[in-house]
This record gives C-alpha cells, structure tokens and sequence, in this order.
C-alpha cells in the first residue's frame, strides 16, 4: 500500500512498448496511485491519448499548452506536484536528451523541473542499449541520482532477440512500491519459515498438512522490501520469491528445516516462524511402495524436532522470535500456553473458525498476543496486508 496517494508523472515516448503504459497506468490507478501522463509527439502514433486518459483518470498532456484555449501546461508546476516521475517506455532518443540537458517538449522540460525521484524504463533495440554512447547516457542519468530500472531480455520489435524489452509493468509497480515502501528493517537479517512438512511414509506417501506458504512469502516480501535481508526456509510449496534481498531455501521434511533453521539462527537479527511443521513423523518409512494387502494400515509416529523450541532456547536477548499458532477450540489460552513454551516475543493467532482465513486463503484474520498479555485483533485482509500488521509489531519490539 506504499503507493496510496503518491502522485505519479508518467512520461511515455515513441517507442512500440509505449502498448505497455496503459496496463501500468491500470496497476498504479489500482494500488491508489494519482497519475498525470505526459505523451510525446510520437508517442501518440503508438497508443491513443483517449486510453491513456481514460485509464489515468486525467487529461493526457503532450504540449506546452492548449491551442483550443491557450492553457498552459507548467512543467515547473507539474516538477513540483509529483512524489515520482517515472519515464516508460523510455526511448535512446529522449535518454540522450535527457543525458545532455536538452529539453524541446513538454516531457523533457518536465523531466528539467522536477523536485522528486526520477525512474527510467528504457525500451530500445538490443544494439541500441549495449551502445557505448547509451549505456554511457544511463551512467550520466544514474549520476544525477536517476533510477534505472533495466530492461529485460526476449523478443524485440525487430525481430531479434536479447536486452532491450521495457520491464513489464508489473515489476516497474513492484520496484516503486519498494522504493516508497519506509525501511523501517533497513540493515536487519531475519529468518522466516513458511509452507507445511511432508513426512515420507514410502516413496509415494507422506504425511502432510494444507500450508499453501501464502502467508509465509507474503511475510519475508514484506520483510524484504522494508530493507531486511530475509533467509526464507520454505517446505514444498508451489510459489516464487520476487524480492532480491529472500535467499530462498527448500526443504521437504521437519528434520531437514530443523537443520537449516537451527544451523542459520545463530546469524539472525530475529525470526518468525510460520511453516506449519509435523508434529510427528514415520518411524521406518518403507523403502518400497506399500501395497494394500489388507484393509489396516498401522502407521508407527515418533515426534518430530521440535523447531520453535530450539530456537527460543538459542534466542538472545538481542533477537526476536515471533511463532504461530493455528486453533480450532480454546483458542487465547493455546495460543499464550504455546508462546510462553517456546520463548516467543508474541504469537500470531489464526483459528480455524474464521471464515477464508487460514490455510489455502488468499486472506487471513488474525489476533496478536504479546508477553504482556496484550492482544491486538485485525479484520480480515490480504495476507499481504496481514504481513505489513505483523511487521509492524516487530517493529515495535525492536
């Protein structure tokens, strides 16, 4: 939610990505962005003024005033009512202009006024970008304090194929909701578990859990873009790490997570502890695949590592532990019990009596116990959401 009621400049130029700005225009409108859209002459040949403007909420600019009405658009006004200015596609041509301070239109002159952090997307052939004459420019832009966002590598409009394709929109929303997203973390090493265990019974078979590791990820992006390095120990799970700062590391079962938690602790700044861990664990698993020779199978458990306990005995006092507790009756008093056994700073409470939290959700509603005894409930919300109220909490504590 970094970007709500950030006003944004975006500056789109003649470039075939310029199809690119009305999907990013969309996300930033979305995440609660105001955005202004200045277009270039050229620009108006590959994508109409009309979407733009419907998409942004706000008439399109491209000159230095309206001729219908003699209108001046101030590029000194706009340099100073923006949070961002974010240029994309951003072509060689306007990149050298910029580089070397010439400004013949509303953009560029625009891009000369501007109080605020200036984003660059370049979009250009691939000779075009690995140019020495261009890649000198982008150290010029990047000397003046100007954010690169490099483009990617595919497909280009010539038919070639390698550097040069404008980063997907997506991503250029990711990097300004980090780079507007407070470092409240800033220097931090944190842990996070997520995602369930599996415990082989054979080859094929395992006992498991419902841990999608939603909650988990959310945490460590959440974590990562308030500028902590996050070592995030995943159980199997069908989801990606996006954030430069998550060294990711996959596991399948409790005594394989016990080992890297354990291992990595000692290193950390605090940790938290999501993963939904088996309690128990095969005692022999087969070698073979069991056949159903008769209508009993008896499965022999033993209990497994007990992780959240290890590590509140490692705790210092100069780290934190936060833990989890999922219920399904006698919710407070599991949860305050469990915090106390484990030597947690607080315990994220979800119950299973809630409807669309918990495991397999996109959303989750949860209470926060402290060591104090005091409690703080939340509505229910985007598990991304729900990560920025527990990091929160962490922030206070530290």
């Amino acid at each position: 939610m970094a970007l709500k009621g950030k006003k944004i400049i975006l500056g789109v130029t003649g470039s075939i990505a310029a199809y690119k700005s009305a999907q990013l225009i969309r996300l930033l409108v979305k995440e609660g962005a105001e955005v202004k859209v200045i277009m270039t002459q050229l620009a108006k040949e590959f994508i109409s003024p009309l979407t733009l403007a419907t998409l942004a909420k706000n008439p399109i600019l491209v000159d230095f005033f309206d001729p219908t009405n003699g209108n001046w658009n101030s590029h000194v006004d706009l340099g100073i009512w923006a949070d961002a200015y974010v240029i994309a596609p951003a072509t060689a041509n306007t990149i050298g202009k910029m580089a070397n301070g010439v400004a013949d239109n509303l953009l560029l002159t625009t891009y000369m006024s501007a109080k605020c952090p200036v984003i660059v997307a370049p979009a250009m052939d691939l000779d075009m970008f690995i140019h020495p004459a261009m890649q000198n420019n982008l150290e010029i832009l990047k000397s003046y304090g100007n954010q690169i966002i490099e483009p990617g590598n595919g497909f280009l409009a010539s038919g070639l194929e390698g550097k040069g394709r404008m980063e997907e929109p997506e991503n250029i929303v990711r990097f300004l909701d980090d780079f507007f997203t407070p470092k409240t973390l800033l220097g931090k090493n944190i842990l996070i578990t997520a995602g369930p265990t599996y415990e082989k019974i054979d080859p094929v078979r395992f006992v498991g859990n419902y841990s999608t590791g939603k909650m988990g990820f959310a945490l460590a992006e959440v974590c990562a873009r308030q500028g902590a390095q996050v070592c995030l120990v995943s159980g199997p799970v069908n989801l990606t790490t996006k954030h430069p700062n998550i060294e990711r590391i996959d596991v399948e079962s409790a005594g394989e997570m016990y080992v890297e938690v354990t291992n990595r602790f000692y290193g950390m700044d605090g940790a938290i502890l999501c993963a939904a861990v088996a309690d128990f664990t095969p005692k022999q698993p087969a070698e073979v695949k069991l056949k159903r020779e008769k209508e009993d199978l008896l499965l022999d458990l033993k209990p497994t590592q007990d992780i959240a306990a290890s590590v509140g005995e490692m705790k210092t006092g100069s780290q934190f532990l936060v833990g989890f507790a999922l219920e399904t009756n006698n919710e407070e008093a599991n949860a305050q019990s469990k915090m106390e056994r484990k030597n947690f700073d607080f315990i994220v409470l979800n119950s299973l009596q809630d409807e669309k939290a918990g495991f397999g959700y996109d959303t989750n509603k949860i209470s926060i116990i402290h060591r104090s005894g005091e409690k703080v409930a939340f509505d229910l919300k985007d598990k991304s959401a729900v990560a920025e109220d527990i990091v929160a909490e962490i922030a206070k504590i530290i």
